[in-house]
């Protein structure tokens, strides 16, 4: 047998193993920098005028059928959790970053198929008197201890 035919398929390698080739696949998912204009802030000028913050999110979906058959539906689905995420952030204002983000990290869990979520949201240019290029907060949940 020629070494590139060795594995041929990854459902075939996943059976010899005993497991499909998704259940031995740990998938995570990223999305980076989701710029939305919202109206969160400690101060009601920030809440009334708004700025822009920007998320990051990740998912651990552990093992993931669309490693073996490419489709969408098998997996979560980033361009709905964009616009998901777009929702939720701007359907209500929050005082902190702490509440808006966990907020968000339960939103996803009830809505995803996913293990565990990471939520940042970073301030560009936070009105503070001190020069700081951005603050973040980030929370992680996982739907085991929900």
């Amino acid at each position: 047998m020629a070494a590139d035919d060795e594995h041929d398929g990854d459902e075939e390698f996943g059976d010899e193993f005993g497991e499909s080739a998704s259940e031995m696949t740990a998938t995570s998912i990223e999305v980076t920098g989701l710029s939305l204009y919202t109206h969160h802030g400690v101060s009601d000028a920030e809440q009334e005028i708004g700025q822009r913050l920007v998320f990051d999110l990740r998912f651990d979906v552990g093992a993931c059928d669309a490693t073996v058959t490419d489709r969408v539906e098998d997996t979560v689905d980033y361009g709905r959790v964009c616009e998901f995420v777009s929702l939720v952030a701007q359907r209500r204002s929050y005082r902190t970053l702490e509440a808006l983000c966990t907020e968000v990290a339960g939103q996803l869990l009830d809505e995803f198929d996913t293990r565990e979520v990471w939520v940042k949201a970073t301030k560009p240019e936070p009105p503070i008197a001190l020069a700081v290029e951005s603050v973040s907060v980030e929370v992680w949940q996982s739907a085991a201890e929900r």
